[in-house]
């Protein structure tokens, strides 16, 4: 494997056989399978469970990681294309990445979207600007358009329920929160979904579908597994018979790139909190999936997160064993 970079990428037979190495190193470790091999981790956004959970990974198979941040660790960069450097960042992202990747035998690589130009954080265009300055194995550790650790992750923990792949019922519910969120996390969950074969549904309020380009693709994948996908603005409706409820905010496609505007919208739907009678019309043991980090009281309610529905902290321990068996591949680890 030279890259794991979206998981639309990979066919189901790929993916249980990276779900099925990901069981089997939880099970029976191999604390010397990457022994002398490095990786090297490039942040330029935040992180707490994909920082934190590479660095184990790395760890746990007998490798090492090392983490560079512009805000932690190094005197400014560059990003900008054509610019006379006389302001204060000492380097250029041009020559950083790729001296960052020759020190590792792979790289991971965050960059959120800019939230500027939609189309252009679509195609993913700063990512795949850095990404052409290497040539080394690489893995997205999350890009303005997808984040497969994730989503691998979120496979294994659905797998891990018996909630079921065909006939399974997946809604993936927009949610209020006080800022404008990218579209990676919503835009890649949904096609994970679809690629499993389950039955989709996008819950969401006026002005927040998602957009026409990560529906379509979505609704092949959905063709091609035997699931379907949808959207709906009727939470009764969407909740109807659901297995899992997956909450997330998202940008709004109609303000995209306009904070105001976009805020103004979404105080509209301060009421579209997760919360237990949103699970009426479920199944009885239908569960409450997110991502993290999530504001408490804010895009869920405590009882739910706190309650038997959560499996968020089953799904971040996932985001380590995931991305074990990625880097297990990627780096040579026996088979």
């Amino acid at each position: 494997m030279k890259a794991f970079n979206d998981i639309a990428d990979f066919s189901q037979e790929q993916i249980s056989a990276l779900l099925e190495l990901a069981n089997r190193l939880n099970e029976n470790p191999e604390p010397q399978a990457l022994s002398g091999k490095v990786l090297a981790l490039l942040f330029l956004s935040p992180s707490l469970r994909t920082l934190a959970s590479f660095q184990a990974a790395m760890t746990r198979l007998g490798g090492g990681a090392f983490v560079i941040s512009p805000d932690m660790s190094i005197h400014g960069l560059e990003t900008r294309p054509g610019i006379v450097m006389d302001g204060v960042a000492a380097e250029h992202i041009r020559e950083a990445v790729p001296v960052i990747a020759s020190y590792g035998d792979a790289i991971g690589i965050r960059a959120f979207a800019e939230r500027k130009d939609l189309q252009k954080d679509l195609d993913d265009v700063e990512y795949r600007s850095l990404i052409e300055l290497i040539d080394t194995p690489y893995v997205n550790m999350e890009s303005a358009a997808a984040h497969p650790c994730q989503n691998l992750a979120d496979w294994k923990t659905l797998d891990d329920l018996g909630i079921p792949a065909n006939g399974g019922k997946f809604v993936l519910s927009w949610a209020f929160h006080p800022k404008a969120l990218p579209l990676a996390v919503p835009a890649s969950t949904l096609q994970m979904a679809a690629q499993r074969g389950m039955d989709v549904t996008v819950l969401r309020p006026e002005g927040f579908g998602l957009p026409e380009q990560v529906m379509a693709k979505a609704k092949k994948a959905a063709a091609a597994s035997g699931g379907s996908v949808r959207e709906s603005e009727d939470r009764q409706e969407a909740m109807q018979g659901a297995h899992v409820i997956y909450a997330k905010s998202w940008s709004s496609i109609a303000h995209y790139g306009d904070k105001i505007a976009d805020q103004k919208h979404r105080e509209q739907y301060v009421d579209w909190c997760v919360d237990e009678p949103w699970f009426a019309p479920a199944e009885t043991d239908c569960r409450f999936m997110h991502c993290l980090p999530v504001r408490r009281g804010v895009v869920v309610s405590e009882a739910v997160l706190d309650g038997p529905r959560s499996v968020v902290i089953h799904e971040a321990r996932n985001r380590m064993l995931a991305q074990m068996a990625v880097l297990h591949q990627m780096l040579g680890g026996a088979s």
